[in-house]
Parts: C-alpha cells; structure tokens; sequence
C-alpha cells in the first residue's frame, strides 16, 4: 500500500530502490503520505519520533553508525524548523541525512492558512541541495523530471562528500488516500571518482623532502583502519609531528593525542622549534582552542588542507592551497615519495608530551573529587570496545587531557559544537551499534535534550552518565564571563535541578553519586548492561573544579 500522491510514490520506491532502509517520522496530518509510503513499505525501517528536534538528531547518530543516508520526514510550517540544529551539524559533520518537509500547495503560502510557512530552500545555508518535487505528475515528461530530482538529491547525499540534502513536498487534500501498487521508477547512482592529483602531491613531496619540520594535524574523523595505518607509518618520519584529538580515531605510540597538554607549555622560547614550516591538515573541525591560537599567532610557511572536496577550511587563516583528494590515498602517496629528512622535530614533541603525561599523573593521584577527577575514573573504567559521546562543552575537553585509549570510539556533535541534541544523537547511533554506549554529558546539555528519551527505541546497551555541577561549568573556566556579575546567573544558568524524576517519568534507569567513593563504586555496576537505559547522575563541586582545572595547566607548565 502507498499513498495516491505519485511524487512521495515514486520517491518511496526510489528510496528502496537505492538500498536505502531507515526514516525518522515525527507525526503531523500534512506529511501524512509520506508517512503512509514510507511505513506500508516492507523494505523500509520507519521510526516515530514526536519532537522534530530530538528525531533529527536521533537520524544523524543512527547514519553516523551506518553510514548510510537517514531520512527524517515531517509536516509542514514550523515543524521544519526545529530540524535546523542537526541538519547544521550533519552538514558541517559531514554526514548523510535526507530530509523530507511535507508543504501546503504554493496558492496557500502568504495567504494565512495554518501551519504554513515558506520552506521552499529554507536550509539553504547548510544542505548540500535543496529541490522542491512537483504538485503533480500527469505525463511522463513530468515523472521523468521529477525521478532525476529524486536521484540528484539521493546521491548528492554521499557524493562527492556526505552531507544533509532537502526534499520540499508540496500535497494538496485529501491527505490520506490510498492505493495498492507503487508509482515506480528507476534508482539511478551517480559513481563519484576522486582522483589523486599527482602535480600537487609532487610540489608538497619536493616540499617535504627539504622540510625539517612537517607537522599533519587530523581533525574530527570515524574510524578508518587504512588511515590509522597510514597515518602511522608516516609518523616514523623524523621530520613529521602528527596531531590528534580523541574524536580523531587515530591511535598510535607516535601520535600526539593529548595537544592542550603540551600547547600549554609551550613559551616564547619554545616557539621556533615547536613551529613546523608546513602544516597538512585533514578530516574535520578540531577541538582544541589551543591549537587554534598556536597557529593563528604563529603562522606555518605552509597550509595545506586535503579532503575529497576540496574545501578550503582556513581554520588558522593561513591556507596555501586546499587539495581535493581522499585523505588516506593523499598521505600514503606522501609517505611512499618522502625521503628520510634529518630532524629532532619529532622526537622533540614525543619528549614534551611524555614528560607533560607524567606531570598530569602526578597531578591526578594528589587531586581531590572535582570534575577532572571523575572524568579520569569514568576514562578508566570505560569497557573495552566501547563507543564513548562527548557532551560539548566541559566533556569533550577534558577527553582531550587523557588522550586516546585504543578501542574506544570517540563521537562527538563536533561540526557546530552545540549542546542541543547530544542525548538523541548517541540514542540513534546506538540503536544499531552492538557496542556498549556510553555518553558523558553536562548537566545543561541533558537537561536540554531531555525530550530524547520520549523514545521507544532507547537500548539497554545505551548508558549516559550526567556530570551535574549546577550549571554550564565551561563559563566558570573560560576567560571572560567571569570578569562580569552576570557569570552565575546568565552565563552558567545556576540551578538545583536533577535528573531523577525526569528518569521516572520516561522509565529510565536512575543512579547517583556524590564523591570519590560513591563514583567508583556506581561506575562498576553501572557499565553492566541491564534491561533499560540507564543514567548515572555525578553531583560534582562546581567552583572547585573550574579552579582545578585552571591550576592544572600552571602545575604542568611550571614542571616542564
């Protein structure tokens, strides 16, 4: 069964047709044919998600996890709006989501009927294409022309990049006829090839092999075994530093995982033989404002940016050139070509990683119940094998302290870096994922996204731990919002709320912990999986830990 409406038909079977599985509904009367297609189609997984919001994010784990195009499909007028937040993190995540906005005919927009809005190319700022499908297909010409948006729009999902793309659809009334058999039509895949540029691999291959100091800085990525290998075999080179992050996925003896450690040590003195001469970045946006500021004030000779689009990211405003090619292909050709270059570069920032790892440690075994505390005994219980979501904000930067611990896989909603959605993202990423999930979260960041867990399809597998400090912890570190009397009140939003009624009134396991002991003792049972969701709520001393973690960072400069 599929609605009478031939556009959502076509673009029902066309779906399938793509080997696509999976769409998130959020429930409304003007997108009621697409839902009729979509959830009476035997080869398509449907999903109902109430809050458009939370659904949006839920698609954009669950296509993480996959890595294959997510749908999420809703009515008309300002339910589209509130999937604004993730398709702005799909498109600067780089990660596939279609999104479906059912839409009155044009003759009722501006004319005061309800639920109505302008939604023709209203993301246009942050999708990769928006289309808006014909009322009605009446001759063949006009299904042919409506099968090629369709497919443009399916495969400039994935190509030559992931991205969000837009799929307006107007319908006219009655909303819920019906008929047996699908207006079908043809999948047609376009293949993107991206070929290695060999004049420009050539020009930084003569480069490297006269650069004493190399640096690769690897942003935001999944997991890729092709490139970790690769991206460790380079780094034997005596030349070349390679800097990553924990949500990079790269793991290996001689990476540099943990850059606000050692950045912060750095002085005035340190700069000319830290400083490389030719940076390549590649994958994603990275977390680390240090890193930011060290490139921005001091300038490499060189910047170049590698990725299949070949997008200029200036994150450090001074890119050279942005290559377009794959990533791993790019450096494997530059590891094959490169000579061996004399140099103390690399074991230079090996040594002050090593020796800023002890001071931490130190640090760590005499430090008090505080946020960093518990994030090292969270980071070292943490299963094997797990796949860790890091909370924006205070989360994900304290990952950044501990580096990267092999087996882990490091998620975060890092393309906007925004609080909203973190919980629906993790939810969606887990529902597939045969791992244990585990997020860590600030307490405004759960609080925020607490319509996630109006879910039915929430894993016992799914565990989110909630370090609650009264309010956004972050102000209380960064520089500025402590210098005005509004910190407490606007800036960290003090409160005494907690997360237990809100686990009660969705049917979500509860536990708490209030210091050292009580966080140890939590953690042990809590990572066993039970028979539903579990939250771990960590009430943890908010002025305390933000004065810690500024303490840190002069300890460690102070012992190098």
């Amino acid at each position: 069964m599929t609605s009478d409406k031939k556009n959502i038909s076509l673009l029902a079977d066309i779906f399938v047709k793509h080997g696509l599985t999976n769409i998130i509904i959020s429930p409304g009367s003007r997108n009621a044919p697409i839902i009729i297609s979509f959830a009476n189609n035997p080869k398509i997984n449907t999903f109902t998600i109430v809050d458009e919001r939370s659904a949006a994010f839920f698609a954009l784990g669950m296509a993480l996890q996959t890595g294959k195009t997510t749908a999420i499909a809703c009515t008309s007028g300002s339910a589209a709006l509130n999937y604004a937040s993730a398709i702005s993190e799909a498109y600067y995540q780089k990660i596939p989501l279609l999104i479906l906005t059912a839409d009155r005919p044009q003759h009722l927009i501006d004319v005061g009927d309800g639920q109505t809005i302008r939604q023709n190319e209203v993301f246009k700022n942050y999708v990769k294409k928006s289309c808006s499908l014909p009322l009605e297909i009446n001759s063949e010409a006009e299904k042919n022309k409506c099968e090629q948006l369709i497919n443009e729009a399916i495969n400039t999902c994935i190509s030559p990049r992931p991205g969000p793309v837009h799929i307006n659809i107007p319908f006219n009334e009655p909303l819920y006829n019906t008929e047996e058999e699908n207006f079908a039509g043809k999948a047609e895949t376009l293949i993107f090839k991206n070929t290695l540029p060999d004049e420009n691999v050539q020009q930084i291959v003569t480069e490297a092999n006269r650069c004493k100091k190399l640096m690769i800085l690897v942003g935001q990525a999944k997991p890729d075994k092709e490139l970790n290998e690769t991206i460790n075999n380079i780094s034997k080179h005596e030349n070349i530093v390679v800097l990553s992050e924990t949500t990079s996925n790269i793991y290996g003896e001689n990476i540099i995982d943990t850059i606000d450690n050692v950045v912060s040590t750095l002085d005035e003195e340190d700069l000319k033989s830290f400083k490389p001469d030719i940076l390549i970045s590649i994958k994603g946006q990275v977390v680390s404002k240090m890193i930011k500021k060290f490139f921005r004030n001091n300038k490499p000779s060189k910047h170049y940016h590698i990725s299949p689009s070949g997008e200029k990211m200036d994150t450090f405003f001074c890119l050279t050139d942005a290559i377009g090619a794959n990533e791993t292909e790019f450096i494997k050709s530059l590891s094959e070509k490169s000579t061996p270059v004399e140099s103390d570069f690399s074991s230079l920032w090996k040594q002050r990683k090593n020796n800023v790892d002890l001071s931490r440690d130190e640090y760590l075994n005499k430090l008090g119940y505080s946020d960093f505390k518990v994030f090292e005994s969270i980071i070292n219980r943490l299963p094997e094998k797990t796949s860790l979501h890091l909370g924006n904000s205070t989360p994900v930067r304290y990952s950044q302290l501990f580096g990267s611990k092999k087996g882990v896989v490091y998620n975060s909603n890092r393309g906007v870096s925004g609080i909203d959605g973190q919980v629906s993202t993790a939810a969606g990423y887990s529902f597939y994922s045969d791992k244990l999930n585990v997020l860590i979260s600030g307490d405004l960041g759960f609080f925020y996204d607490s319509n996630s867990l109006m879910n039915n399809y929430l894993k016992p597998t799914l565990k989110i731990i909630v370090i609650n400090n009264s309010g956004g912890g972050i102000f209380r570190f960064i520089p500025g919002p402590d210098t005005t009397p509004n910190m407490e009140e606007s800036f960290v939003a003090k409160h005494n709320w907690k997360a237990e009624y809100i686990c009660k009134a969705f049917d979500i396991g509860y536990l708490k912990a209030t210091n050292q002991n009580e966080v140890e003792q939590a953690l042990d049972e809590f990572f066993i999986v039970k028979s539903k969701t579990q939250v771990l709520e960590i009430f943890t001393p908010s002025d305390k830990s933000a004065l810690i973690l500024r303490e840190y960072f002069k300890v460690i400069s102070k012992n190098i």
